[in-house]
């Protein structure tokens, strides 16, 4: 089952993504790092470009190369996670020191949101009991389209 999160004790993601990094040979450079800063920086969904916008508009050149070789190792971390593949991109966002929660995706606006539903909990509890599986987790998007895109195409 997932850790509970109990915020007294945990690690910073620096810290976690420094760890990680020496686990595996790796230095933990100024690039990486503030790759890393700005991903924490922000609660939203983001594809690699974006974040690449986000670096170069706070005056940082960071290449694109290192950022995108830096996002399977933040993946990698456990501190990101892949959410949807849209437009030709991978989406991601950082999911450390947040509980597990599942997506609804819009296919007329491309609205995410984000939900969490003790059903869902239970169904993964017990598939993994009936075929003797340990599930360590589960990701769950569902897509539609909200109310609002409902309401445009009545």
């Amino acid at each position: 089952m997932r850790p509970s999160l109990n915020h007294s004790k945990m690690k910073s993601e620096l810290e976690v993504f420094r760890e990680f990094l020496e686990q595996k040979g790796m230095r933990s450079t100024p690039e990486r790092e503030a790759i890393l800063t700005e991903v924490f920086a922000h609660h939203d969904h983001f594809d690699v470009e974006e974040l690449i916008m986000r670096l170069r508009h706070q005056g940082l050149r960071i290449s694109r190369a290192s950022v995108y070789r830096t996002m399977p190792l933040l993946v990698e971390s456990g501190l990101v996670q892949e959410v949807f593949f849209e437009d030709g991109h991978m989406h991601y966002e950082h999911i450390y020191g947040h509980e597990h929660h599942c997506h609804l995706r819009c296919l007329g606006c491309r609205k995410i949101i984000e939900f969490r539903n003790g059903a869902v909990e239970e169904v993964e509890k017990r598939i993994g009991q009936d075929q003797q599986f340990e599930i360590t987790g589960h990701k769950l998007e569902i897509y539609g389209y909200c109310q609002a895109c409902q309401e445009k195409k009545d």
